[in-house]
């Protein structure tokens, strides 16, 4: 079996690159081609895409930080275009930790990954949602849900110390794979708006936040295309953890394959 053609996109958040770089060089059968947003657009090209079997999305496109808080826009028209492309044709897609706060200004970005990290308070499926909830550093428990090739050969239990998300999980349209035996509740996190807005790195005085899911990985279709979300992956503690890499390593191998491709275009039909 030949190896696994990625692209890894990056950019819109902080990370450490050289660690990054050690995980995905450590993942078995895979070569991986990084490239920063907004460069890395151009590959959503179909023609261009076809080199790659697959993205790994750890990014947060569409939205800037400064003074007075994030400024978000939507994607070029030949952007969108080119995504929906692909989505249609089948094209495998891994969605990595941050990933799920990009192009907060496209409500279809949050279908697409099952759910959003809203950093301001907005609209999301027709309702108003307060901003998210964040909490670094967290050791916490998590269960495998469910036989599954993103979950294969990971243990049905284990520990990650990693960032969680109190966010806006659509858990009426994944299958769930992971949960978190850590409490989602506003005590446990801060404020992302207050960190953004204000410079309150960790604060939730003042803020209120329903209970929120504790699912943390889940696969999905969206059009023809397979998606894994794992919420894993803030820093090189999380990058070494050893069920981590299992995940995204399987998490790529899956959707790049003709039977992810298959389970998609089938789950899209039977909805």
């Amino acid at each position: 079996m030949s190896d696994k053609e990625v692209l890894l996109i990056t950019k819109g958040h902080p990370y450490q690159r050289d660690a990054l770089a050690t995980l995905f060089d450590g993942l078995p059968g895979i070569n991986w081609t990084q490239v920063e947003n907004p460069a890395a657009q151009v590959f959503f090209d179909p023609k261009l895409a076809s080199a790659y079997d697959a993205f790994v999305f750890y990014d947060i496109p569409g939205l800037a930080f400064g003074p007075g808080g994030p400024k978000s826009w939507l994607p070029t028209p030949e952007v969108a275009a080119n995504l929906t492309t692909l989505l249609e044709r089948g094209f495998g897609m891994v969605f990595l930790h941050h990933a799920i706060a990009g192009w907060p200004a496209w409500p279809e970005y949050a279908e697409i990954i099952g759910g959003r990290f809203m950093y301001l308070p907005g609209e999301l499926r027709g309702k108003q949602c307060q901003d998210s909830g964040y909490r670094h550093k967290v050791n916490h428990r998590v269960q495998v849900l469910t036989q599954h090739p993103v979950t294969a050969d990971v243990d049905r239990e284990f520990t990650i110390t990693d960032e969680l998300y109190l966010y806006e999980v659509f858990e009426d349209s994944v299958v769930p794979l992971l949960r978190s035996d850590y409490a989602f509740v506003r005590d446990n996190f801060y404020s992302a708006a207050a960190a953004v807005r204000e410079g309150k790195l960790f604060t939730n005085e003042g803020w209120e936040h329903e209970p929120g899911s504790n699912l943390v990985g889940w696969t999905k279709h969206y059009r023809n295309s397979p998606i894994v979300f794992l919420q894993f992956g803030d820093d090189p503690e999380a990058y070494g953890n050893a069920q981590f890499q299992m995940l995204l390593g399987n998490a790529i191998a899956w959707v790049a394959s003709d039977d992810a491709k298959e389970w998609a275009r089938k789950r899209r039909q039977e909805r």
